[in-house]
């Protein structure tokens, strides 16, 4: 079974070396029925992660690079990873390793043993854990976790955790517009809406230890408030928000 890791950056030369080197260790202890690709997506850096990217994970088996030739935001370097996988299961990772990619067995796990269509990491889980990261940024997602946590219907500790693993189907039939950050809870709620199964795997989250992060905490909220009211109305109006058929029963 083919796993799709999809990493995106932009100017994180720095990071690029480390993230390279937990990767190769993950496709080193990845259990035999697992075979590791990476698609990493350049989202307009200057600072020459490309080059930096492509010379650290020369040696990988399955490596995919796309390249944005301008910052467009996170949600839009996840739309363009995952349309240049190819696996089974597509996980989604934080480039600066604030969640450790050596822990994505435990996700895989969690879909197996779960039978759930998406398995995503959970600092906010009573089981979880958070070790120095920045006031602003767990004040902004944890903050942001405990309102949508308010307004849906699918109770979750965490909505804001990039790291995830999805099953094919989730990300082949679950569409979202978001071109921010904001991009990676909407995903998680139309999801649910459209009926797939979640389930929350306790993990750590640290800060990071190369770059600065890139979100916008203005613009970040802003977007946040908007997918609460859509979230909200869609929970109010019982309807599903996505173009592509419910391919299950809600409960």
């Amino acid at each position: 079974m083919r796993v799709s890791v999809v990493v995106p950056f932009y100017n994180e030369v720095d990071g690029i070396p480390p993230l390279a080197e937990k990767l190769a260790k993950l496709g080193a202890d990845l259990p035999t029925r697992y075979e590791l690709e990476c698609v990493l997506v350049d989202d307009g850096s200057q600072d020459g992660g490309e080059l930096q990217a492509r010379k650290c994970f020369a040696g990988f088996p399955l490596v995919v690079f796309a390249k944005h030739s301008q910052n467009r935001g996170l949600g839009a370097a996840m739309r363009t990873g995952f349309a240049h996988t190819s696996g089974e299961i597509i996980v989604a990772i934080d480039s600066d390793c604030t969640y450790d990619p050596q822990q994505i067995p435990r996700l895989l796990e969690a879909l197996e043993s779960s039978s759930a269509d998406i398995a995503t990491a959970s600092p906010y889980h009573p089981q979880g854990g958070v070790e120095n990261v920045i006031g602003w940024r767990l004040f902004l997602s944890r903050g942001a976790s405990w309102m949508y946590r308010c307004v849906c219907a699918n109770k979750l500790y965490t909505y804001t955790s990039m790291m995830r693993a999805y099953r094919r189907a989730v990300i082949d039939n679950v569409g979202f517009e978001s071109n921010g950050f904001a991009g990676v809870t909407e995903i998680l709620l139309r999801a649910s809406h459209q009926g797939y199964r979640i389930v929350e795997v306790p993990m750590m989250l640290r800060s990071r230890v190369t770059g600065v992060s890139k979100m916008k905490v203005a613009r970040s909220m802003q977007m946040h408030l908007q997918l609460m009211t859509r979230a909200l109305a869609w929970r109010l109006s019982y309807t599903i928000p996505a173009t592509i058929a419910n391919p299950r029963e809600i409960s």
